[in-house]
């Protein structure tokens, strides 16, 4: 983004003119009024997407409303700075870096001539992995795929692969290493044997502290398992996701599938980070995911600002942080497979958006990225929805329902929806007169998205819709949603702490962390 494009929403006329209608009625707007006084609100506040229906009629919002926001939009140039994203510009503004992880799911032949380099580069080592992973899936003696990353090398693939679960091929387990925490990895090597067991090591640079370590103590248990034979066996039972080759080389690793600086780890589960998940369901249902995210990209390219359901929900984030002041938004997946769903969104969205400076460097004046949070229901309905209902802090819900399930427990599944819909209708409701602590304020936002099937066209939709809604807000608070600069200077205290551990070196420490390492080395 150029100084010259560069607009604060907080200098917005659109801005002024919310807070003075925020001030005014827009907080006192009454759900269980609304509907009451327009019969038609489901319908007017509903929309289909590629894959995804939402209902957004239970959210504190008006026509009014909507109509400053998208007025907002267009002031801070959310179509213009779309447009570039998808031209090819390097919008991510700290690193002279384009964005471009749309490419991962474009169709060949719609390619833009502008980019079709990129796009051969794509499709060719797409093609490469599909190749590998079909290799895999087709080899008997690999019975546990092991994926070493952290971050987007990890999120991302374990919740696709649990999150596919009913398409996953049988005969293979898959698991995933992510801490630096030696209890998970021990606790899984025990239960591995080597000669059966490929091992992924997922890290672009291939000097990722935490996927190293983790990766040097899987070859340390591979040769003391195997001892002389380890090194002629190594190559095939570790591959790399890296663009670090000779490293990789070095590590004594031949299959390296490799990605680009302009797909951000947290974007990255579509280029060769996905392999997990391709070795999972095979390559005709990785094009599918492909193509989901795909047709939601295009209709995030094309839709006007006014029918754009990721718009729509980037500009309702904006509403409620800024002006409602609502400092979190809970995720509630009612489906067992969307379990890490949460997770996924909450470093898609927080480290994307979790930012005090605009794309110029320059402090900012208002809230950015709410907190992400959330569980499966209907387990969340027996750990936190007490206080979703009945606590202080007001917390918009977004539920996720899928229609039809992937078992025969049709008693059991209409259940479920059943809870979905009455907690989403409970919290609009609320219930008075019933006695105090008996009664609930109701008028509490929420947003239900509803997939026909949890397969991998909704899937990679759910996705590329989340994406583009991060991209959204992000506009609209005039950041750079693609860096993620927060993430280093633990990195770099951590280097330097870890040797004093070992040496008891304490010169220069605050009195805290120098009082905690010498109890931990007491």
């Amino acid at each position: 983004m150029t100084a010259a494009a560069f607009v604060r929403c907080d200098r917005a006329p659109a801005w002024a003119e919310l807070r003075a209608y925020f001030e005014g009625s827009g907080r006192r707007l009454d759900l269980r009024r609304a509907f009451a006084e327009d019969p038609r609100r489901f319908e007017r506040w509903s929309q289909p997407a590629p894959h995804v229906f939402a209902d957004l009629s239970k959210n504190l919002i008006d026509a009014h409303t909507e109509s400053l926001l998208l007025k907002l939009a267009e002031r801070c140039g959310l179509g213009a700075q779309r447009d570039a994203m998808f031209g090819g510009q390097a919008i991510n503004s700290s690193e002279q870096r384009q964005v471009m992880h749309f490419l991962l799911r474009q169709p060949e032949l719609r390619a833009a001539q502008a980019l079709a380099a990129e796009l051969q580069a794509v499709q060719s080592t797409g093609q490469a992995m599909l190749t590998y992973a079909e290799q895999v899936r087709a080899d008997p003696g690999i019975t546990d795929v092991v994926n070493i990353g952290i971050g987007g090398s990890d999120l991302g693939p374990c919740m696709a692969v649990q999150a596919l679960e009913e398409f996953r091929l049988p005969g293979k387990r898959f698991h995933f290493i992510s801490n630096v925490d030696g209890h998970a990895l021990s606790s899984l090597l025990a239960q591995l044997q080597p000669r059966s067991t490929l091992f992924l090591i997922a890290s672009k640079t291939f000097t990722t502290a935490e996927t190293m370590a983790n990766a040097h103590s899987a070859r340390r248990w591979f040769e003391a398992q195997l001892g002389a034979q380890a090194p002629a066996l190594l190559p095939r039972h570790f591959a790399a996701l890296t663009t670090n080759v000779s490293a990789a080389a070095e590590f004594g690793i031949k299959t390296c599938l490799g990605f680009w600086d302009w797909v951000g780890g947290r974007y990255s589960l579509m280029s060769a980070i996905g392999l997990p998940l391709a070795i999972a369901i095979g390559s005709e249902r990785w094009r599918q995911l492909l193509a989901g995210a795909h047709a939601m990209d295009e209709h995030f390219r094309t839709a006007p600002l006014a029918q754009n359901l990721p718009v729509r929900l980037g500009l309702l984030d904006v509403w409620y942080r800024n002006f409602h002041g609502f400092a979190s938004r809970c995720v509630a997946p009612y489906h067992s497979r969307l379990a890490r769903w949460p997770a996924y969104l909450q470093q898609l969205e927080m480290e994307s958006n979790g930012k005090r400076v605009d794309a110029l460097g320059q402090a900012l004046s208002y809230a950015t990225a709410p907190v992400i949070w959330g569980e499966p229901g209907t387990n969340g309905q027996h750990a936190f929805f007490q206080m979703l209902h009945q606590g202080t802090s007001v917390v918009p819900v977004e539920f996720v329902l899928v229609r039809h399930p992937a078992h025969e427990l049709v008693d059991q599944h209409s259940q479920l929806l059943a809870n979905g819909l009455a907690q989403a209708q409970a919290l609009m409701l609320g219930r008075a007169h019933a006695g105090g602590h008996r009664d609930f304020p109701g008028n509490r936002p929420s947003t239900v998205l509803l997939l026909e099937r949890l397969d991998p066209a909704s899937l990679g939709a759910l996705i590329a819709l989340q994406e583009h809604r991060v991209f959204t807000s992000g506009a609209i608070w005039g950041i750079n949603s693609f860096d993620q600069w927060g993430v280093e200077l633990g990195k770099v205290l951590a280097a330097d702490l870890e040797p004093r551990l070992r040496s008891g070196d304490e010169a220069g420490l605050d009195a805290s962390t120098a009082g905690l390492m010498a109890r931990l080395r007491a």
